[in-house]
């Protein structure tokens, strides 16, 4: 246990930081996986209403990944790959036909 003011406080703030990084990391994998159920929609609908909801969900998701490693969220080779993988995913889908 913390036995002076400044360990408490640092304490407190490492408290607060942990929730602010697990809501981005939260997010990060739900956009992902709503990426990701876009592609399939698209995969089993092919029109230009569903590839633009692919293309705004990617973005939204590439956003989020680039605000991530700003802060120090994630490392900075993390969201490179997340974003690669996505990346390919989506690009395989769209390229199909």
């Amino acid at each position: 246990m913390a036995n002076n003011k400044s360990a408490k406080k640092r304490i407190q703030i490492a408290e607060r930081n942990r929730l602010i990084n697990k809501s981005y990391k939260s997010t990060v994998r739900t956009l992902t996986k709503k990426t990701l159920e876009n592609c399939e929609k698209y995969k089993k609908e092919p029109n230009d209403d569903n590839k633009n909801l692919v293309t705004t969900s990617l973005n939204k998701v590439f956003s989020l990944i680039d605000k991530a490693v700003k802060k120090n969220v994630l490392h900075k080779n993390n969201g490179a790959n997340k974003k690669s993988k996505i990346h390919n995913f989506v690009i395989t889908t769209l390229t199909k036909k």
